[in-house]
């Protein structure tokens, strides 16, 4: 009976494996991409002398991010769905993917803090301080690390959700 239960397990593991490997493949790329976004922006001195307009400028990464989306769904699509897929379908298909990024989003921003840009909570915060945007006490609690990793878990798979759901009307295939 044991070895029954053991068998019925493992197989049920495998198929679930499965079923969500693209999507774990590509929540890997895309953390890939961020911290390679993160570089660029580092090369491009957005998180020191270009701080000013950091925060318009990181939104360029949004249709890398989108294409990312499209990415996963044609490939579970083909791959997974015999070239059809439903709305729901691609949904589900996001929806794992941006789960799995938020889920990764925190190693990302621990690399991200720690070896890509280690300055840049000082500079950000200095930033703030010095063109009277933020008090010094509201800069230092909004720019660190730990809520930098709840704003990108949150951010992740709020955000791909909504992607997810605009994303899969273009993908849906009958």
């Amino acid at each position: 009976m044991g070895a029954v239960f053991l068998y019925l397990a493992v197989k049920n593991l495998t198929n679930t494996m499965k079923a969500i490997k693209i999507e774990l493949k590509w929540a890997i790329i895309f953390t890939i991409t961020m911290l390679a976004w993160m570089l660029f922006e580092k090369t491009l001195g957005w998180h020191e002398e270009n701080i000013a307009n950091h925060y318009w400028l990181t939104l360029l990464f949004i249709p890398f991010a989108i294409l990312m989306y499209v990415l996963v769904m044609r490939e579970k699509r083909r791959r997974h769905y015999d070239k059809k897929m439903t709305w729901l379908q691609g949904f589900i298909t996001g929806a794992k993917m941006a789960l799995f990024v938020a889920l990764l989003s925190p190693l990302a921003q621990y690399i991200t803090h720690n070896y890509i840009t280690p300055e840049y909570f000082n500079n950000v915060i200095e930033y703030s301080v010095t063109n009277d945007v933020m008090t010094r006490t509201k800069a230092n609690d909004y720019f660190n690390i730990t809520n930098y990793i709840w704003q990108s878990a949150f951010g992740a798979l709020g955000g791909g959700l909504v992607v997810s759901a605009i994303v899969a009307i273009f993908m849906r295939r009958s």
